[in-house]
């Protein structure tokens, strides 16, 4: 229940960092870098639908195709996302209208554009969810391609929205929106690896009862213990292979300070961490 709610409230904090950077940075100037949205940016300029309209009717069926293809847990948390996000650019377009960009600075414009939607997504694919739209086509090229990378794989999917771009705005907001696609996918990657980055640990001590029992008990993972013997003392050593958050490695290292424990501590920064407890094979 408590790994739900906290599901529930990131997603709802990602959701609405991204309505900001979409409807007050986004959309003001063409900006057609980010798939659904970008696409409606495009809608919006060529027939009377807006493109918060637009939006709301394109995650739609792009959830249907989710729900399908990717499973229910998946869609289900995207349905609320993408929901949420329809909900908020209809109430921002409604109380909070834009006539005009925010600032005189496109590049200005552009930076928030791409951090604010990038920081959003990316904590929305780490929970395994979306906001819908194009993020649904780039998560199926992710499990049925060879594209591993999320953000490539939105690379590909909303390059189409530039291509759109050159023939319905003029050249400058096309190179602004493939500038802000690029970074926005290498970005995402980026986010996505830092928050999945994890410290990969080895111990050496001569009492390994110690510190084997508050990894497993105090921060709720677990080992592997291997014999040694340490080539200056000739003495018998035990081995510690663990694999921790940023925070766990933090504790452990303070516990055995602490302590006063003989150990000598390796710690060594991994991306990607599978099996229990972690990523699944």
């Amino acid at each position: 229940m408590k790994h739900k709610i906290n599901s529930l409230v990131m997603i709802t904090m990602s959701t609405f960092i991204m309505a900001i950077g979409i409807y007050f940075f986004k959309f003001p100037d063409n900006f057609c870098f980010g798939g659904i949205t970008g696409f409606a940016a495009v809608i919006a300029k060529i027939t009377p639908l807006s493109a918060s309209a637009f939006t709301f009717l394109a995650n739609t069926i792009l959830l249907i195709i989710g729900f399908i293809f990717l499973g229910k847990s998946f869609a289900l948390k995207t349905t609320y996302a993408s929901m949420l996000l329809s909900l908020l650019l209809l109430v921002f377009e409604k109380w909070l209208p834009l006539s005009a960009p925010l600032s005189n600075e496109p590049m200005l414009d552009l930076i928030f554009a791409i951090a604010l939607p990038s920081i959003g997504s990316a904590i929305l694919f780490h929970i395994g969810a979306s906001s819908g739209g194009t993020d649904v086509i780039a998560m199926l090229l992710k499990k049925y391609t060879n594209m591993k990378d999320i953000g490539i794989a939105l690379f590909v999917t909303d390059l189409v929205m530039i291509l759109v771009a050159c023939f319905v705005f003029d050249l400058k907001t096309a190179l602004y929106s493939f500038v802000g696609l690029t970074v926005k996918s290498f970005l995402i990657d980026d986010i996505i690896a830092t928050i999945n980055l994890r410290k990969s640990i080895t111990i050496v001590c001569d009492d390994k009862d110690d510190i084997c029992s508050f990894i497993t008990k105090n921060l709720g993972r677990s080992a592997t213990i291997t014999e040694g013997v340490g080539a200056y003392s000739n003495s018998q050593k035990y081995i510690i292979f663990t694999s921790l958050s940023r925070t766990q490695a933090v504790e452990l290292r303070n516990y055995i300070r602490d302590n006063r424990l003989q150990a000598f501590m390796s710690v060594s920064s991994t991306s990607e961490v599978f099996g229990k407890g972690f990523h699944s094979i």
